[in-house]
């Protein structure tokens, strides 16, 4: 499969008023909806987007307005979750072989993850999608057919991308994807609002092996040990051969464990 360094896939997008995210550091809008006092906190404003704003006559009626970049860290979602607690993300799926052996894993070691999913891949595969949200685990929506240029799409196709997967996601489990990832971390206002505007919050991520480039066992194994308390863990269950992913969780799961770090789902 091939896929872009999250680095190499920040494309430029022109944006009235705003240009194309940078990296560095999360940091969130505080403000999610036009109010008219006080201004929110980050993560206020990641509630808002989750949950809808509180029932406040101060609030415009209005659509709800994207954060302005993803959220990198579980430190910036509302309720916090634990403070020792990581989250594995698996994208990419699902796959017929991979996906099943990555469900048993997750049960063997009694951990929940998210599963960000490719739309065309749910509408095939629709009852790997139905055993990930009978498992306990979150799903994600992860675009109808993972376009790496997602930026750089007319915005009645990152409309049709992101809105379709989604409803596949919805239509198939029964559950609504509370969060969205775009393919390859290329991400645009234009993403963050399409997102947005379909009760999601766009999810990246801070520890990335690279794993679909299948550069060993070893590799992802020492990647994946440098985990921290907060950390959005990025590994993939599909596009290709995930023995070297699998075989490195094996290792990396029990050991982070013992570090005292627990496992959530987003």
């Amino acid at each position: 499969m091939v896929e872009l360094d999250r680095r190499q896939a920040l494309i430029t997008v022109a944006a009235a008023g705003a240009g194309l995210l940078a990296g560095g550091a999360p940091t969130l809008l505080r403000a999610t909806r036009p109010r008219v006092a006080p201004k929110k906190t980050a993560k206020s404003a990641v509630r808002a987007a989750q949950h809808g704003p509180p029932r406040d006559p101060g609030y415009a009626r209005g659509p709800l307005q994207a954060l302005n970049k993803p959220v990198h860290n579980l430190r910036d979602l509302a309720p916090a979750a634990p403070p020792n607690a990581v989250a594995l993300t698996v994208d990419d799926g699902p796959h017929p072989k991979w996906t099943p052996i990555m469900l048993d894993l997750l049960a063997e070691f009694h951990v929940s993850a998210t599963f960000s999913l490719i739309g065309e891949q749910v509408a095939e595969f629709p009852k790997l999608v139905q055993r990930i949200v009978a498992a306990g685990h979150q799903v994600s929506d992860h675009t109808v057919t993972h376009p790496l240029d997602l930026p750089q799409l007319g915005t009645a196709r990152i409309r049709e991308e992101i809105g379709g997967a989604h409803d596949r996601i919805a239509q198939t489990t029964g559950v609504a994807p509370k969060f969205f990832r775009a393919p390859g971390g290329a991400w645009s206002h234009q993403v963050l609002d399409t997102a947005t505007e379909h009760g999601m919050i766009s999810i990246d991520w801070q520890v990335d092996p690279r794993d679909w480039a299948r550069p060993g066992t070893t590799r992802i194994t020492d990647v994946l040990l440098h985990a921290q308390a907060g950390d959005i863990l990025l590994c993939h269950d599909g596009g290709g051969d995930r023995s070297e992913t699998i075989n490195a969780l094996r290792t990396v799961i029990p050991a982070l464990k013992q570090r005292g770090l627990t496992f959530v789902a987003l």
